[in-house]
């Protein structure tokens, strides 16, 4: 009974409030995650779609259905969404949810910024698909090379929408970087030292601290790009100095670490379910965990491969080929232990260990053929063919998709407290996986038969008709796969069987509570011994003396980076407007640049200034509450 007392007051502190208000307010991680991977999936059907009309395009010789514009439009909008707006941020929803839960904290670390990554996420992704509804949308690629973007062979707003949704993108990008860096290193439960995390933590570490150094990069050649555009610089133009390969050396050099930026993420998941379907710990933990860290490292150094038919220095060439080739013994590292672990257990074969099992198999096609291109000579022969938007494919589908659908059966029952359907998620697997083999493996063959990248019809007698064809029966049966699953989850939602806390026995803090979580996650605040906090021998698991249960603020435990001992108190804000109007003002910034009306940009700065000083203003709480709950976390 005093337990259901302290769940109470918790719940009057935590709740978001069940309005209107509260919604757009609310600060809280799970609703925040849920967001996150709800609009991902949302662009995700947005990207295939248009996958799915250039492949009617494509399916055979001189067709029409689309003119050259509209193709190039197409695609530009269809890698943009998939590789700025679905790929990541749908790990940041699962991330948003679970880090706080698997490390035994009840938030996370900047709640506000949190709400606010979320917000301009969104608002990039509506302010670029503006550009798809006004009939002025990107037309250059998602990797947009000068000087084809440039205001001479770009006329329209096209580009300027491109350029300015990834600037507004890269903030919200940051701001989640740097709350989940700080999240995981202050607010792990005490005993979840550095050598006892889930391996979770350390792909998303590794994850974000690329993001906060890539990202400028990248930020960089968008503003340049904008003021060569808008204003008439010359970053670009080589006749006033400038010059073209800027853009792409700033481009890759953001470019590539994003590939395992959106790779990282997805092995920690597979690291983290494949034990409980196992009924095995996970063979290798350090050497995961290092393998982890130094792809991150090393995905800094290989960006140059993308760049070996401009001319650039051999010496140069042969450094970043070395590179690209030993990066992947990283990934193999990983790919061996996920093997013995599957090897040393007793699988049990459900729809996410499926899924899990295809990423493997498709991981390891994309990693070989993208060994192919380190080879300086081959990559000559196939870098602007159809055998790199195989290997594209085969990496962010296989390294991204797949391992999405394993934690969305997997942790989906966590999420809505109720069972997805496994006969309706296995059949969505198979033909998610026969259709992505049949519709990628195919554009191998094809770049070695010499069809290019990036052209929007073709004619007869090339010998390309009966692939192209394979590929696009391929690409539907994918589409419908991927269907079965979004229709799974909504009829699961209401008519699934209750989950229960941990319907999968597995070893993670986050399965010790009940499903879905409450709003204040953790009635007792929890200790760990172990690596497997759940399958060891520690009974423990939350202070029987109510010492972490802290019920009478919104608070949180901090601990040290390194040993996770605990130092004092974390107060979380009360949920707030701010995050929403200061993204709404940057909105009205974008429109007005994107108009060159900086009287408008002038006022959304004016507005942004407003907002912030509303945010950071000092409110009034029950500081002196905070003094004596501090001296209990020693005790």
């Amino acid at each position: 009974m005093a337990t259901d007392a302290i769940a109470e007051r918790l719940e009057e502190l935590w709740e978001t409030e069940p309005t209107l208000y509260g919604r757009l307010a609310t600060v809280d991680h799970k609703i925040i995650g849920k967001r996150y991977l709800y609009t991902a999936m949302l662009f995700l059907i947005a990207g295939g779609i248009e996958a799915l009309i250039m492949r009617l395009q494509l399916v055979g010789p001189n067709k029409t259905l689309l003119g050259p514009e509209a193709y190039n439009q197409f695609f530009t909008m269809h890698g943009t969404t998939m590789i700025y707006f679905y790929a990541f941020p749908i790990l940041v929803g699962f991330g948003n949810y679970l880090v706080p839960l698997m490390i035994g904290a009840r938030d996370m670390a900047l709640p506000r910024l949190n709400a606010f990554g979320y917000w301009t996420f969104l608002f990039s992704g509506l302010f670029l698909y503006a550009s798809l509804i006004l009939r002025s949308a990107p037309h250059a690629g998602w990797y947009a090379y000068v000087p084809y973007t440039l205001q001479t062979y770009s006329p329209g707003l096209g580009m300027d929408f491109f350029a300015l949704a990834l600037i507004f993108l890269t903030v919200s990008t940051t701001a989640g970087g740097i709350n989940f860096l700080v999240t995981i290193f202050q607010l792990r439960a005490p005993g979840m030292t550095i050598s006892r995390m889930p391996l979770f933590m350390y792909s998303s570490l590794t994850t974000y601290f690329s993001v906060v150094f890539a990202l400028p990069a990248f930020t960089a050649a968008l503003v340049f790009l904008e003021l060569d555009r808008k204003w008439g610089f010359h970053f670009y133009d080589i006749a006033h100095g400038g010059h073209p390969l800027l853009w792409q050396e700033l481009f890759w050099f953001f470019a590539h670490p994003w590939v395992y930026i959106v790779f990282l993420p997805a092995t920690g998941m597979i690291s983290m379910l494949l034990p409980a379907f196992a009924r095995h710990p996970i063979v290798g933990y350090p050497y995961i965990a290092v393998s982890t860290i130094l792809t991150g490292l090393v995905g800094f150094g290989v960006w140059l491969h993308h760049m070996f038919a401009v001319g650039e220095p051999q010496m140069s060439m042969s450094f970043f080929s070395a590179a690209s080739m030993t990066i992947s013994i990283f990934t193999a590292v990983q790919v061996f232990a996920w093997i013995a672990t599957l090897w040393k257990g007793k699988p049990v074969l459900t729809t996410s260990l499926l899924f899990a099992l295809g990423f493997i198999a498709t991981i390891v096609i994309g990693g070989l053929n993208g060994i192919v291109t380190a080879v300086i000579p081959v990559d000559w022969q196939i870098t602007q063919t159809y055998w790199i938007v195989s290997h594209i494919h085969y990496v962010l589908i296989g390294a991204n998709l797949f391992p999405v659908m394993a934690g969305f059966y997997f942790w989906g029952p966590k999420m809505i407290g109720r069972m997805l359907d496994e006969r309706l998620g296995k059949l969505s697997f198979w033909l998610m996986f026969i259709g992505f083999n049949v519709g990628f493996f195919p554009m191998q063959l094809l770049g070695v038969f010499g069809m290019p990248r990036r052209i929007y019809t073709y004619p007869a007698g090339e010998g390309w008709t009966t692939l192209n064809l394979i590929s696009t029966i391929g690409a539907f049966i994918l589409g419908f796969g991927l269907l079965l699953s979004i229709i799974n989850f909504f009829v699961s939602l209401r008519h699934g069987q209750v989950a229960g806390d941990n319907p999968w026995n597995a070893d993670g803090l986050e399965w010790s509570i009940p499903s879905p979580p409450p709003s204040y996650a953790w009635v007792h605040l929890p200790t760990v011994v172990s690596r497997h906090p759940l399958w060891d021998d520690h009974d423990e698991l939350y202070d029987p003396n109510d010492e972490r249960v802290f019920d009478q603020d919104r608070l949180t435990l901090s601990t040290t980076w390194k040993d996770a001992e605990p130092v004092s108190l974390a107060r979380m804000p009360e949920d707030t407007i701010t995050p929403l109007a200061i993204s709404l003002t940057l909105s009205v910034i974008f429109i007005g640049i994107l108009l060159t009306n900086l009287w408008l940009a002038l006022a959304g700065v004016v507005l942004s200034l407003a907002a912030a000083a509303a945010w950071i203003w000092p409110k009034h709480g029950p500081k002196a509450m905070l003094e004596p709950q501090s001296e209990r976390v020693t005790a």
